[in-house]
């Protein structure tokens, strides 16, 4: 049991990247607006809130904190399975990690837009578990080794899934709180 816990424990660490990519991506947003206010029947496609910058900047900061815990893990000598036995490897499951989020962010936008909902609205699932699903979609296609490692019993991944609403709510209280966002969900 206790190695189960470990390994649900190791497997969120490792997902780390893709939810420090979201607040990444708030960081450095706001230039080059992604769907440069075209509409698709007649709603936005993405709204004002998703920018080429942001998509970028979130990923690449998702990528540098992989590769932080990478070397963290490997000083640490933990000996469960991580992003790979060099910084090479580690970067082909970082790069669909961390682009994978932003994309099911984007995805979820897309969604609301279709449904109606105005940026900023308040959009529960579609705010917070297309990055992770998509972020797994991705690994699972270009890092199929790793995803199997890690998350391959599906406990990790009921984890994530589960503990996903709550982060992302913090994070965006704090972005909030300190006016990087218009709205605290």
């Amino acid at each position: 049991m206790g190695n189960i816990v470990l390994f649900t424990i190791y497997g969120i660490i490792l997902f780390a990247p893709a939810f420090i990519a979201n607040p990444g991506a708030v960081i450095t947003g706001g230039h080059f607006v992604m769907d440069m206010g075209k509409t698709y029947r007649g709603k936005r496609i993405l709204g004002d809130g998703k920018s080429w910058s942001g998509f970028i900047g979130g990923s690449l900061i998702g990528v540098l904190s992989g590769i932080i815990i990478y070397y963290a893990v490997h000083f640490l000598n933990i000996p469960y399975p991580d992003y790979g036995k060099n910084l090479l490897d580690a970067v082909l499951v970082l790069i669909p990690m961390s682009f994978g989020s932003l994309l099911g962010d984007i995805t979820g936008s897309f969604v609301k837009r279709r449904i109606g909902m105005k940026r900023g609205a308040k959009g529960s699932i579609l705010d917070q578990w297309p990055f992770v699903l998509v972020s797994f979609l991705m690994v699972f296609i270009f890092a199929r080794p790793f995803f199997m490692s890690v998350y391959g019993d599906l406990l990790p991944v009921i984890v994530i899934l589960v503990i996903t609403p709550p982060i992302h709510r913090g994070v965006n209280i704090l972005a909030y709180k300190f006016k990087m966002k218009d709205v605290p969900w």
